[in-house]
């Protein structure tokens, strides 16, 4: 444990790791703004967030500045940013709670996958549906800003958009277990040879 913990913190300082760990910073920056100041502030915020995981990732395979820390904490900080949106968008009455539960019971079930598949030192990489639903996630709650305005021309895309998110999402969440699976019944059926 110590060694893996050791292994993770190695060569942390680096720029997209701070990217990374701005982006932690900006979430409670974002919770403040959206409920003390003005949510038109909060969305830039939210908006400066979400371009700080689309340039880590980018830096990081640019600069040949992958490490265990950012593999970890970038995907972690880009569902806690969007949870976090998710849920204040629910409180104000924006979102639906129905939709804002799956996700969380989603998130919960990836989240108890991962730890189980990193004991069976199983890897099973984030796939084209999941992407696609974490871009739809960041459109539809910047229209969730202007929830008001939609709703007054009777054009809800921010809620249409959030459904159809939703579904990519549990659509992900299957193939990746599908994925688990057939890696977790491949590795039973062909043993690793002996020395």
């Amino acid at each position: 444990m110590k060694e893996r913990l050791r292994k993770l913190f190695t060569n942390v300082w680096n720029i997209p790791n701070a990217l990374t760990m701005l982006r932690l910073v900006l979430i409670p920056v974002f919770v403040y703004l959206f409920w003390k100041v003005d949510r038109k502030a909060a969305l830039v915020v939210f908006l400066v967030a979400s371009l700080t995981d689309m340039l880590d990732g980018m830096l990081a395979r640019k600069l040949n500045q992958i490490t265990d820390f950012g593999k970890l904490f970038d995907p972690l900080a880009d569902k806690v940013m969007v949870l976090t949106a998710l849920i204040c968008q629910g409180l104000a009455g924006v979102f639906p709670w129905s939709a804002i539960i799956i996700v969380c019971c989603k998130e919960l079930v990836m989240l108890l996958g991962g730890v189980f598949m990193l004991s069976k030192n199983v890897v099973v990489y984030a796939n084209y549906f999941g992407k696609t639903a974490q871009v739809f996630f960041i459109i539809s709650l910047v229209l969730s800003f202007f929830h008001d305005e939609l709703a007054a021309q009777n054009l809800p895309l921010d809620i249409i958009l959030l459904w159809v998110t939703v579904g990519l999402a549990l659509l992900a969440m299957a193939v990746y277990i599908f994925g688990a699976v057939k890696t977790i019944l491949s590795r039973r059926k062909d043993p690793p040879a002996e020395n």
